[in-house]
């Protein structure tokens, strides 16, 4: 038979036979009864150590806010691992001084007869981790003596391209010429970032239309660069951006970040000179992408890296950019029946070419190309549309001066 004093279920439970907490929920002792655990979020602040409110870690958030994938801030121990691998320095687009503006990269003929030439300037990296154009191949083994039990052994396959034969050697330079391409100037102005960005847009799909079948041909696989237009001081995949036209090199491929408020600003005042210098900025650093696509870019970086001294350094740095200037010219003499230069736009042209080498720079640092260099190189690449007539890197030293 059952023990009728047991306590039957719920006893114990508030409101059950057992509860003998009183009505304002306190037991007969005084004590208060157990309370639910505190919240891990939305504590009240005066619980908060003072040293805690406010930071990261903040236990009085009601809200998680950041992601995992985020970059650390910036005085975070990590942000500067964080910037070296996923930040690396871009190569900027850097006018060496204004006249009314940066000119394009157009009409081989009228150039030619008028000494026209284009001056870009190219900040080559120092670190990068990103394209690699002669990967070696995965390495044999060989199994050893499994007899005895002996060592085995690796071995590579093949032979690694040294750096100076891979821009000194490029397949690009023979995989000919850079066909005709219809390609007339974006009809959007740049009167607000949207229009800014539908016109680098369009020009980029001109690009990637005339590049993909040389880059393919010499056996590179084509990707069409990143478009970013950034605001001034944002961060991009190229860090913080300032007021340059910038190309990074990037495991999708390589990004081209493009400022547009100073082009709104000045194209009310100079509507010619501001339309030829988004062509021109755009031409280098579509050209910075094509020497990603062939691997030139980081071997071009590591050679520097390698230099004896600081001259030889930045004779590296401006065949790089000299080459950056060139193949943009490329471009633009493909396409210069739909893509022509005359008047007030050729005029603008020719006023930057005699303004644009290092030896006007405020800072006199010979990393650029004088513009006597650079007219040479643009007049080479617009004239002949070959990649082929871009080699920089195997050039006398008088002509990357």
């Amino acid at each position: 038979m059952a023990d009728e004093s047991a306590p039957k279920p719920g006893h114990f439970l508030p409101g059950g036979d057992g509860d003998r907490t009183t009505a304002d929920n306190r037991k007969p002792d005084g004590s208060a009864p157990l309370a639910a655990p505190t919240p891990r979020l939305g504590r009240d602040d005066q619980s908060v150590h003072p040293q805690l409110r406010g930071s990261r870690i903040d236990p009085s958030r009601t809200t998680l806010s950041g992601t995992r994938l985020g970059p650390p801030p910036a005085d975070d121990r990590a942000a500067a691992a964080y910037r070296e691998v996923f930040h690396p320095e871009p190569i900027p687009f850097v006018p060496k001084k204004r006249s009314k503006g940066l000119i394009a990269l157009i009409v081989a003929a009228v150039l030619l007869v008028l000494g026209g030439g284009a001056t870009f300037a190219v900040k080559v990296l120092s670190n990068y981790d990103g394209f690699v154009a002669n990967p070696m191949g995965t390495p044999s083994v060989n199994p050893g003596d499994s007899a005895t039990g002996g060592p085995t052994t690796t071995a590579p396959v093949g032979k690694g391209t040294p750096d100076a034969d891979i821009v000194g050697k490029n397949a690009i330079y023979s995989a000919g010429k850079l066909p005709a391409v219809n390609c007339p100037e974006p009809a959007f102005r740049p009167t607000s970032k949207e229009n800014v960005r539908s016109y680098y847009q369009a020009l980029t799909a001109c690009m990637d239309k005339a590049w993909k079948p040389l880059v393919t041909k010499a056996g590179f696989e084509f990707r069409s660069p990143r478009l970013i237009v950034f605001d001034d001081g944002e961060e991009t995949a190229c860090g913080v951006q300032q007021d340059l036209a910038s190309y990074c090199p990037d495991d999708q491929g390589g990004s081209v970040t493009m400022p547009w408020q100073k082009l709104v600003e000045d194209y009310p005042k100079h509507r010619a000179a501001t339309r030829v210098e988004m062509a021109q900025a755009f031409g280098f650093v579509y050209g910075v992408h094509v020497q990603n696509l062939a691997g030139m870019v980081e071997a071009s970086a590591n050679l520097a890296d390698a230099a004896a001294n600081k001259a030889a350094e930045l004779d590296q740095d401006r065949r790089a950019a000299l080459q950056a200037s060139c193949f943009g010219a490329v471009f633009f003499g493909a396409a210069r029946a739909s893509f022509p230069l005359r008047g007030e736009l050729l005029q603008q042209w020719n006023d930057q070419v005699r303004r644009g080498g290092d030896e006007y720079a405020k800072d006199k640092v010979r990393d650029h190309g004088s513009s006597k260099s650079n007219t040479l190189w643009m007049n080479q690449g617009f004239a002949t549309t070959n990649p082929g007539a871009c080699n920089t890197f195997g050039a006398a030293s008088a002509k990357v001066s």
